[in-house]
């Protein structure tokens, strides 16, 4: 399902949640799925980020790094448990008419 979202536009995360639909599985565990699926690429973008631009990092940023990464930890977590909530009681619907419509007005704005 991964493979499908090398395409512009096409969701990493709608394709595999999707996927884990198509598969049996609940819209909760297939978005705990896809959110586990996307660690390992995070951390390796992560990684890659830090190779690319080490020459311009110094010792007393750190701890303006410590601040960014525990505020998007914390934001992530609660953006992630609230997705949750959501979907235990609401289907992907919503969010399917979203990306239809927006990415209608895209093609239609860049045509």
């Amino acid at each position: 399902a991964q493979t499908v979202a090398m395409f512009p536009g096409v969701s990493r995360a709608g394709a595999t949640i999707m996927g884990g639909l198509l598969f049996g599985l609940s819209r909760r565990a297939a978005t705990e799925f896809s959110f586990f699926l996307a660690i390992p690429t995070m951390f390796a973008a992560t990684v890659f980020d830090v190779y690319k631009g080490w020459d311009f990092l110094f010792l007393e940023d750190l701890p303006m790094f410590i601040v960014g990464f525990i505020t998007a930890f914390g934001s992530a977590l609660l953006a992630v448990r609230g997705l949750l909530r959501y979907i235990a009681h609401h289907s992907f619907i919503a969010f399917a008419w979203y990306r239809i419509i927006f990415g209608g007005v895209v093609l239609i704005y860049f045509w």
